[in-house]
């Protein structure tokens, strides 16, 4: 005799429509944030591809430096493409009344919300963790990434034969070996200086960092300085037994970010300058920001779902425009916040939170006008 197995739990559907409804979202996540990534590292991917190609820098060189960029890049996808994310999961569960049957079983829109929650959770502790210690380690590493690229630009630049330039404005000659015999000697073309262009020709040289300044240096043996300063008839010859060439971190494709100020040293300089100072109120807003930019991705997330129902028509690509232009909204926000902080209109924090409250409000409205629906 057969018998029909009994019917699911209420707890155990709601289980399955939570899972079905994360998993709903995981997917056009994972894509806006990769085509969000590609988008930011385009113009740095370029360089590298150059660095890799016509500089001859190592590939591993290059895949550090990439890693070292993307904390900072994600910092911002991760917010938009937490948005995109929910605009399309409900917009599609709306088009294809999946979203109707739900509503229909009972349950609300708020419960129905539930996993996007626990999804903005997720989201909002990745871009806190990023920005509050991925950004500073990222910052810091890339100090030393840097350094080491510069040097293997540097040593590439000795190459026997040919002449090449290291940096800007900087051209060397190494005299390839006669008869296979290696020579000595070592040609510098140094223009750094547009008004005092250098020739510095040398016997040896040697290349070595100096970390503690954040430079690498090419020092060179036994050798002559040939400079013509600004009087067209006059020339200078200097003759040197040890002449150090420095390359600063600043003459790198990747030179480190300027490391963020803490609030006391903000507040000094606040109290240096003056309470009119406006670089010293941008910077308390930047520090207040640390937190409020994060907490922005757990508001997007959750206003993703009453806007996806709003436009169910508008598929992953329409989902994805309107992502779009809600951030150019909050991006505006911002600009008008910095502006009204700067001429002291409003206070540095009320600068820093006042996009985050405009939205936690539209969403609250939405919310409630589409669970009424």
């Amino acid at each position: 005799m057969f018998v029909s197995p009994p019917p699911k739990s209420p707890v155990i559907l709601r289980t399955l429509l939570d899972r079905y409804i994360f998993t709903e979202l995981l997917s056009p996540f994972g894509l806006s944030l990769g085509a969000l990534c590609f988008v930011m590292l385009t113009r740095e991917l370029l360089r590298l591809v150059e660095l890799l190609v016509s500089k001859g820098v190592g590939l591993w060189s290059v895949l550090k430096v990439i890693a070292m960029l993307l904390p900072s890049g994600l910092v911002l996808t991760l917010p938009i493409a937490g948005l995109i994310a929910s605009i399309t999961a409900f917009g599609r569960l709306s088009y294809d009344k999946e979203l109707v049957a739900m509503r229909a079983a009972g349950l609300s829109l708020f419960r129905l919300s539930q996993p996007v929650f626990l999804f903005a959770l997720t989201v909002f502790g990745l871009t806190l963790v990023l920005s509050q210690w991925g950004q500073p380690w990222s910052s810091l590493n890339l100090k030393k990434v840097a350094l080491n690229l510069l040097k293997d630009q540097l040593v590439l630049a000795l190459e026997r034969g040919t002449f090449n330039e290291p940096i800007p404005h900087m051209v060397i000659y190494v005299p390839d070996a006669v008869d296979g015999r290696s020579t000595k000697g070592i040609f510098v073309s140094d223009e750094r200086t547009a008004k005092e262009p250098r020739i510095i020709v040398a016997e040896d040289y040697q290349v070595f960092m100096d970390q503690a300044n954040n430079q690498v240096a090419l020092r060179l043996v036994n050798g002559v300085i040939h400079t013509r300063p600004d009087q067209v008839d006059q020339y200078r010859l200097v003759s040197f037994a040890s002449y150090d060439i420095k390359l600063s971190l600043s003459q790198s494709s990747y030179a480190a970010a300027e490391e963020r100020p803490t609030y006391d040293q903000i507040m000094a300089m606040i109290r240096q300058g003056g309470e009119k100072d406006s670089t010293g109120l941008r910077r308390l807003m930047e520090y207040y920001k640390d937190l409020a930019f994060p907490t922005a991705s757990l508001v997007f997330c959750l206003l993703g779902v009453p806007v996806g129902i709003v436009s169910k028509r508008s598929g992953r690509v329409g989902g994805f425009a309107v992502g779009v232009l809600i951030i150019i909204v909050f991006y505006v926000l911002n600009v008008a916040c910095d502006f009204l902080v700067t001429t002291m209109l409003i206070s540095p924090f009320v600068g820093a939170w006042m996009p985050n409250i405009v939205f936690i409000v539209a969403t609250i409205i939405l919310f409630m006008k589409m669970s009424r629906q």
